[in-house]
Formats: C-alpha cells, sequence, structure tokens
C-alpha cells in the first residue's frame, strides 16, 4: 500500500488530487483513472465519493470557484466600513483574485476556463452569489443614504457587468496591461461616483 493510500479517502483529499491531475495532463487528457494512481487507490473509490468523471470535474470547478466567495463575502459583511468603500475593496478584491489565478498558475487558470465552459450551472450559481454580495453592499449604502439607486438587484448586475473586463477569465490576457491598474481604478471611481447619493 502506498503512503498515500494510507490516509483517508475523503472527497477534499479527492479534490486536491483532481486539481494535481488537471495541471499535470490538462482537462482533456486527465481521466479518473489518473486521479485515482495518484491516490494510490482504484478508480472505484474515486466513483463511490463522485459517481462520474462529469460529477468529479464539477466538483472541483465548484470548489476553485468558492474560495473566491468565501473571500469576497468577508468584506460584503465586514460592519465598520462604509458602502462606497466597501464597494471598492469588494471589486479590488475580486480584480486581485482573478489575477492572481490567471497569472500564479496559468495551467490551472486554462484548465479551469475549459470547466467553467462545461459548467454552466456552477458558473450561474456562482454568479449569482456574487450579485448578491453586490446587492447587499450597495443596498448598505442605501439605507445609510451614502449610495442611490432604485432598483439595487439591478444596480449590482449593472456594477458587475461593467466591471467585467477586470474579473471575466475571457479578459484574462488584458490583465498583464502595464496600464491595468490604472483602468481599474477608473473604470471603479466611475461607478461609485455614479452610486453615491
Amino acid at each position: 500500500m502506498s503512503p498515500a493510500a494510507a490516509e483517508p479517502l475523503t472527497p477534499e483529499r479527492i479534490l486536491e488530487t483532481t486539481e494535481e491531475v488537471l495541471r499535470r495532463f490538462g482537462p482533456t487528457k486527465a481521466t479518473v483513472v489518473d486521479v485515482a494512481r495518484a491516490l494510490g487507490v482504484s478508480h472505484g473509490s474515486v466513483y463511490r465519493h463522485f459517481p462520474s468523471k462529469a460529477a468529479l470535474r464539477e466538483a472541483v470547478t465548484d470548489r476553485w470557484l468558492a474560495k473566491s466567495v468565501v473571500m469576497l463575502e468577508e468584506i460584503a459583511a465586514a460592519p465598520a466600513e462604509s458602502a462606497p468603500s466597501k464597494l471598492e475593496a469588494w471589486l479590488g478584491a475580486l480584480f486581485e483574485a482573478k489575477r492572481h489565478k490567471a497569472g500564479d498558475d496559468p495551467e490551472l487558470f486554462a484548465t479551469y476556463t475549459v470547466l467553467l465552459a462545461e459548467n454552466s450551472g456552477i458558473v450561474e450559481t456562482h454568479l449569482t452569489e456574487l450579485i448578491g454580495q453586490l446587492a447587499r453592499i450597495i443596498a448598505e449604502g442605501v439605507a445609510a443614504g451614502t449610495l442611490a439607486a432604485d432598483d439595487v438587484p439591478a444596480a449590482a448586475r449593472a456594477v458587475f457587468d461593467a466591471t467585467g473586463r477586470f474579473h471575466d477569465p475571457q479578459y484574462a490576457a488584458d490583465w498583464l496591461s502595464p496600464t491595468i491598474f490604472t483602468e481599474f481604478e477608473a473604470v471603479t471611481a466611475l461607478v461609485v461616483r455614479g452610486l453615491r447619493a
């Protein structure tokens, strides 16, 4: 028995290993057998936790997206900041998270871009969560009189769409531009100024 097989086989361990296998082989070549081999178990053991290759890929995509949601929720839930400051911080954190994912591990980022296209339901849920966080920040500002929006959900969607160049993976190549931070600050300032009461 390999040392890896001696550890308990948990869904989290399978997902971590799947991420490594995806990084090594890419989304088109990685298989459940590769994941099982890396874990030192049979592929049947992996299937006991994830009933299909699609379910495993969906779970690893969901796990990857959830990391951003948790980090951004901390900003959205912070009680002390004013809503305009919180909105700027939230947009900045989203941009930084996406830039780091793309820049720190480009192979894995490219892999996840493929997986995101396969898992539109998970992506839609992710976007709904992010826009929900924005809506809470904007609603907080409306209640405090620091932001103005007649339709908070529509305003949140508009903010998300207006800043898409700084968080949508299709624009990842733009994030390497030497002027990207200046552009981000200009767009963010315009968006926040447009919402101020």
